[in-house]
């Protein structure tokens, strides 16, 4: 198993606290490990584990950078401002 300095930093973080490239990242390097076959089935069912999270906060980020760029693109000059929420309620 190869992990760089940084790859251990970043599994010990909380996917909602990475950014959305670190998280990018973190998830190709998890995908080209379980491709390669080579760990153990309790290592891989933590990567596995750790790269459907990784990919949910990925889509969460993504949503919410779709929102405020359709927010800022709405052609209604008379449409009432309101706040962002980035967290789903």
């Amino acid at each position: 198993m190869h992990l760089s300095k940084t790859s251990k930093i970043m599994a010990s973080k909380k996917p909602e606290n990475m950014t959305f490239e670190a998280t990018i990242e973190e998830l190709d390097s998890i995908v080209e490990d379980l491709e390669n076959g080579d760990l153990a089935l309790d290592e891989a069912l933590k990567k596995f584990e750790r790269g459907i999270s990784l990919a949910r906060s990925g889509q969460t980020k993504l949503n919410d950078a779709e929102q405020r760029v359709s927010i800022l693109l709405q052609n209604d000059d008379n449409a009432p401002l309101s706040e962002f929420n980035s967290q789903p309620e």
